[in-house]
């Protein structure tokens, strides 16, 4: 299915240098396939644009048009994986970096290994996410359930 030809388009392009990003809405053409995955967008965005840090991209609000092959939505390229800490919403950040924040904690904190593994920097978040990430949601309720009654 991924070897399906993928045509991205940008449009609307910008540099927001208050933001410290280039910005603009992407046009993706995929005749043949329901849609594109964000990480295989954001790989050929890296690409075309020459970005060292794929980190430092972000794709978000995609709609495919009535009858398929076309989808629009936005992207957000940052100059450095800080400045998008800094400015990025924080549901965007906990999407990208699979990490919940405390809602005390001003700032999400984050510490990198020499791999490009995104870590908590303190106990707290860290013990957050984990608490999160135990709570049951969606369709998979009525399986937990169900596991429970059995016992």
């Amino acid at each position: 299915m991924a070897d399906k030809a993928v045509t991205i388009r940008t449009r609307k392009f910008m540099t927001n240098r208050l933001l410290s990003r280039k910005q603009f809405i992407i046009d993706v053409l995929h005749p043949g396939r329901a849609n594109v995955s964000k990480a295989e967008l954001k790989e050929k965005l890296s690409s075309l644009y020459e970005v060292k840090d794929p980190n430092a991209i972000f794709v978000f609000k995609f709609r495919t048009h009535f009858g398929g092959g076309k989808s629009t939505g936005f992207g957000l390229i940052y100059d450095s994986v800080e400045s998008a800490k800094k400015y990025e919403p924080k549901y965007r950040l906990i999407r990208k970096f699979k990490c919940i924040c405390d809602s005390r904690v001003a700032s999400i904190s984050l510490r990198e290994d020499g791999e490009g593994n995104m870590f908590f920097a303190n106990a707290t978040d860290a013990a957050t996410e984990k608490l999160w990430s135990k709570k049951v949601r969606g369709v998979k309720k009525t399986k937990a359930g169900d596991a429970a009654k059995k016992k």
